[in-house]
């Protein structure tokens, strides 16, 4: 008997430990922005499944982003459409967008929600166009001073976050496509997931946003070091933006919107580590970089700080 009580002792401390943050988060909302390996490997799907699914038991309110870069892509191939960048941002005509909108919506979003629901009637999903969701007008990037038509991509001018809130409210998890409707033409718009999951967060009052990448965090000297910033605040990230690499500059300046409008901590996490959402959230050691406000309050310190200055 005693040798059965020493074997489970270890699962005894990890949930004490997760108990200062159980506490904290309990009835708090948090955006997640599903992306990277983890949208294409079956095992870190299933665990992203599994950790949002926890988060609801435990009393916090998910809310899943997700956009379909590598589906879109191999979606586009079997269509014979090429895929073409400019600005970072996929050139999106017409035809591309029918592609777009079927993928996000009928094919990413469908196995996300499947997958959640694997763990009980969970799960809706919805798309930016959905009740006014995500509006959004034509984004035109400039390149080289001039501004560029790239079709079908949208830049956000608005967020109804009613439908979400009703689903959170009836204790659903909502699972948002990044399409957004048009302000002005009739359109709909592919718009950036981290984007569109940064607006969500803002817009939702959420505790805090965190966005599933395929590295460790943002690095301290890229490529010179690997070293992980494992906290920085609105203002420090701002100066480091110009220097970033352009794959993580829609991350980081969603991050920013986020902290600099109401969110309490944005999160850049390695989705390719399993359950990294529980490790980030609920142990002392985070495993990617923390994005903060520029001034802290005493109630919005982490657990950990709280206990340390008192």
């Amino acid at each position: 008997m005693s040798a059965r009580k020493h074997t489970a002792l270890p699962k005894a401390q990890i949930l004490v430990e997760a108990l200062p943050w159980l506490t904290r988060h309990r009835g708090k909302t948090v955006v997640i922005k599903f992306g990277g390996n983890a949208m294409v490997d079956e095992e870190l799907k299933a665990a992203f499944a599994q950790d949002v699914v926890f988060l609801h038991h435990a009393g916090l309110k998910p809310v899943v982003v997700h956009g379909g870069g590598p589906q879109i892509s191999k979606a586009l191939d079997r269509h014979g459409i090429v895929s073409e960048f400019k600005a970072g941002l996929r050139v999106t005509t017409e035809d591309a967008m029918d592609v777009v909108r079927m993928v996000l919506a009928g094919q990413v979003q469908r196995e996300l929600v499947g997958l959640l629901n694997r763990h009980g009637p969970l799960a809706v999903g919805l798309t930016g166009e959905d009740a006014h969701t995500i509006t959004a007008t034509k984004h035109q990037p400039r390149i080289e001073g001039e501004l560029v038509d790239i079709g079908r991509v949208g830049e956000i001018t608005e967020i109804d976050t009613g439908a979400i809130e009703a689903l959170l409210a009836d204790g659903r998890i909502p699972v948002v496509s990044s399409i957004a409707r048009s302000e002005d033409d009739g359109h709909v718009y592919n718009v950036n997931a981290d984007t569109a999951a940064a607006a969500l967060a803002a817009a939702l009052g959420a505790e805090t946003l965190m966005v599933l990448t395929d590295v460790e965090g943002l690095y301290e000297d890229w490529p010179d070091s690997d070293e992980v910033i494992s906290r920085l605040t609105a203002l420090e990230l701002e100066r480091l933006l110009p220097e970033l690499a352009s794959g993580m500059v829609p991350k980081m300046e969603g991050c920013l919107h986020a902290v600099r409008n109401g969110v309490n901590t944005a999160r850049v996490i390695d989705g390719r580590v399993q359950h990294s959402i529980l490790l980030e959230i609920f142990t002392d050691e985070g495993i990617g970089t923390m994005v903060v406000p520029d001034r802290i309050e005493p109630d919005q310190a982490e657990p950990d700080q709280a206990v340390g200055e008192s």
